[in-house]
C-alpha cells in the first residue's frame, strides 16, 4: 500500500524524514530527538510510528501543558525518556510595557533576524511586560548573548526553569458545523462568517496560512488538526472531522481563538 496516499504531496519530504528516523532508531537502538514540530507534523509522526508500536515509543514535550510546538522523541520501548531528553530551555526577559508595545510577531522577527531557523524555537509568550520563549538547548547560549533588543526595547534574557513557563490563557471556542466541502475557501467562509468571495480574496492576496504556510489555492483540502490564520481576522483550527451526513456533507468541529 502506498503510504503517501494518506497525506498531502507537499508532506512527502517530511514523511520520508520520519521514516528515516524510525529506521535509525530500529537499527541503532538509540533514540532520535526532533526539532520543534507544529501540530500537523506531530500528527504525522503519530500516524507513522503509531501508539500501538511495541518496539518504539513516542514522546512529545514543548515545555508545558498545551504547548503548540513540541520536540518529539522516538525511542526503543525500553529507553528511559525524561524531560531532559527533550533538551528544552526557557529564556525570559522583561520590558517596560507602559512605553513599548510588543507582540508575538515582533519577538519572532527578532529571533529570526539572528539567523535562527524557526524549527529551533518552540512556543512564545509576550505580554504584560514579560517575554518567554522555549527553544532548543543548543542555541540558548547564542540567543542569550546576541538578542539584546526587540524593537525599541532593550532586554536581557535569563534562563528559567521550565516550571516558570506562563500557562496559556488562550480561549479557543469550539463549534460544530456541517459544510459541503473541506476546501479552504469553504471552511474559511464558515469559520469567519464571511462570503465565499471574501474568502477567495483573502486567499488570493496571500493573507491566509495553513500550518504556518501561506496557501494561495482556495481548492486546498484541509485535514484534521490544521491550524489556520487570516491576517486581520485571527487564528482558528479544524479540530475534528466527524464524518459525513446522509447528503454527503461533512460534519466538522472548528475552533476560533477569541
Amino acid at each position: 500500500m502506498d503510504i503517501y496516499q494518506h497525506f498531502r504531496k507537499e508532506e512527502q519530504p517530511f514523511i520520508d524524514q520520519v521514516l528515516s528516523w524510525k529506521e535509525q532508531v530500529e537499527q541503532n537502538f538509540q533514540y532520535k530527538l526532533s526539532d520543534f514540530l507544529d501540530p500537523r507534523e506531530q500528527q504525522i509522526i503519530e500516524m507513522l510510528i503509531g501508539t500501538a508500536n511495541e518496539e518504539l515509543k513516542l514522546y512529545a514535550n514543548g515545555g508545558g501543558d498545551h504547548a503548540e510546538r513540541s520536540r518529539m522523541v522516538i525511542a526503543p520501548f525500553y529507553e528511559e525518556v525524561t524531560e531532559e531528553t527533550h533538551q528544552l530551555t526557557l529564556l525570559q526577559a522583561t520590558y517596560q510595557d507602559k512605553f513599548i508595545t510588543l507582540e508575538h510577531p515582533d519577538v519572532m522577527g527578532a529571533f529570526l533576524s539572528l539567523g535562527i531557523k524557526r524549527k529551533k524555537l518552540g512556543d512564545i509568550f509576550v505580554g504584560d511586560g514579560l517575554i518567554q520563549i522555549i527553544l532548543a538547548d543548543e542555541i540558548a547560549p547564542y540567543v542569550k548573548t546576541n538578542l539584546t533588543s526587540i524593537k525599541r526595547a532593550t532586554i536581557r534574557l535569563e534562563e528559567k526553569p521550565l516550571l516558570a513557563k506562563i500557562k496559556s490563557t488562550e480561549n479557543w471556542v469550539e463549534v460544530d458545523k456541517t459544510i459541503s466541502s473541506l476546501r479552504l475557501d469553504t471552511v474559511l467562509k464558515e469559520i469567519y462568517n464571511i462570503s465565499r468571495k471574501e474568502a477567495a480574496e483573502y486567499i488570493s492576496k496571500l493573507l491566509v496560512k495553513v500550518n504556518y504556510k501561506v496557501i494561495d489555492d482556495g481548492k486546498f483540502i484541509l485535514q484534521e488538526k490544521d491550524l489556520l490564520s487570516v491576517r486581520g481576522k485571527g487564528r482558528s483550527k479544524l479540530v475534528k472531522i466527524n464524518g459525513r451526513t446522509k447528503k454527503e456533507n461533512w460534519k466538522i468541529t472548528t475552533a476560533i481563538l477569541k
